[in-house]
């Protein structure tokens, strides 16, 4: 009817022309189904497997908690769940070392894995630190040394007839006998003669003497010198590994060294962490709904709004933890297609001037993007980047999925 009307105004089109432009939309309606009828199947999935799980969930809610677990004596447990997956850690207080499981979980069988941990009282005089026969006895996070006769001071490293007098732990007197008329002088260790001077001995400052030596730095990131020694110290965030040189990263989302709230996710970070909350974009004529903790999807178009077809299908968030000055070119995020309706995948970056300064997107296979780092990057810093992936039949646009990966740069480079 429509056809007719116009044809008393104008010239009729062909059968050709009007089979032709039939036959477009026919395949445009025919792709936009596909889409929509994808979209409900994964939609019932989902809704499946919640009610399972909210099943498999009521099943366990009676009794599905294990026995309740005490924090050992001279420490503290971290945690007050009960339920099964959940986890509980234990610390001991400063002079007390944990013997035992750091963590128990309560498992399906309800009962905790592990073992329930003590908290040993560490032995301060392990060492030997008193010296000249001096007996040491040990105490909560220190020690004494009673001191056998003629010898004085924390460590009995004094004589106490002895001419020198120490003025500090970073000099101390030598200790001297005479051999055949001839005295000999000697320090402890960490200590080297003063000079002319071989009654006093003197720190040696093994972090300035050693600095720069043939088998490298004594310490990775500082060196403190102590009396009689040094030792090595890490940055805020970092713990000294077992080798005493270098340091490690402390995870404060694995052990609660951290202040998100519940409704924010934790992200670790070397030196730190990060205390995100993912929120769905706010879109015109479109909006989204989170599917989990890092995806948004559209919810369905209605069939006359062209603006909603056109936006993202989703958003999915990524968060990187990297060190600083990572070498470059890359690649730092993969995005792939797990299926694909179009006969084209197109994939591109997003961004402003800074994201195109440090980063660009390249394809490694035909279903397969990748986010490449082009430039080293000096922390500490954030860079943000949207990797797009669109889908075409024909050149006609189908669907598009954007991709924000957000990188914590941290300051230190080990």
């Amino acid at each position: 009817m429509i056809l007719i009307g116009l044809c008393l105004f104008q010239d009729c089109p062909s059968r050709q022309e009007i089979q032709g432009s039939l036959k477009q939309v026919q395949k445009l309606l025919s792709a936009h189904e596909a889409s929509y009828l994808q979209s409900l199947r994964n939609l019932k999935k989902k809704i499946n497997l919640l009610q399972s799980n909210a099943g498999r969930q009521a099943s366990k809610a009676i009794n599905s908690t294990c026995m309740k677990l005490d924090a050992p004596v001279n420490g503290r447990k971290l945690g007050k769940s009960h339920s099964i997956g959940h986890e509980v850690h234990f610390l001991c207080d400063p002079g007390y070392e944990l013997v035992g499981s750091e963590s128990r979980i309560c498992q399906e069988n309800l009962i905790w894995s592990g073992q329930q941990p003590t908290c040993r009282d560490i032995n301060e005089c392990a060492s030997s630190p008193c010296l000249n026969g001096g007996t040491c006895m040990d105490e909560v996070n220190q020690f004494s040394c009673v001191c056998a006769k003629g010898w004085a001071g924390a460590t009995c490293q004094n004589h106490t007839h002895h001419r020198a007098a120490t003025t500090g732990p970073f000099v101390r007197p030598s200790r001297c006998t005479i051999v055949q008329g001839t005295t000999h002088c000697t320090c402890e260790p960490g200590y080297t003669i003063s000079g002319r001077d071989s009654n006093t001995c003197t720190d040696i400052d093994e972090c300035e003497l050693f600095h720069n030596g043939q088998a490298g730095r004594l310490c990775l990131h500082a060196c403190v010198n102590t009396a009689g020694g040094y030792r090595c110290s890490c940055p805020v965030g970092y713990d000294v590994t077992q080798d005493g040189r270098s340091c490690r990263d402390i995870d404060e989302c694995a052990t609660r060294q951290n202040n998100c709230t519940n409704d924010q996710m934790c992200i670790n970070t070397y030196g730190g962490f990060q205390c995100v909350r993912v929120d769905c974009p706010k879109i015109p004529n479109a909006t989204y709904v989170k599917t989990s903790p890092m995806r948004c999807e559209r919810n369905p178009c209605p069939v006359d709004n062209k603006a909603c077809s056109q936006a993202p299908n989703s958003f999915s968030y990524h968060y990187l933890a990297v060190v600083s000055n990572l070498s470059a070119p890359r690649v730092m995020f993969r995005v792939s297609a797990l299926r694909q309706m179009g006969d084209t995948l197109r994939f591109s970056l997003l961004g402003g001037r800074q994201a195109r300064r440090h980063f660009t997107v390249q394809r490694s296979d035909r279903l397969t993007g990748q986010l490449m780092l082009v430039s080293p990057v000096q922390g500490p810093a954030t860079l943000e980047a949207e990797v797009e992936m669109s889908e075409l039949e024909r050149r006609v646009h189908l669907g598009k999925y954007i991709t924000k990966v957000t990188m914590f740069v941290s300051q230190y480079e080990f």
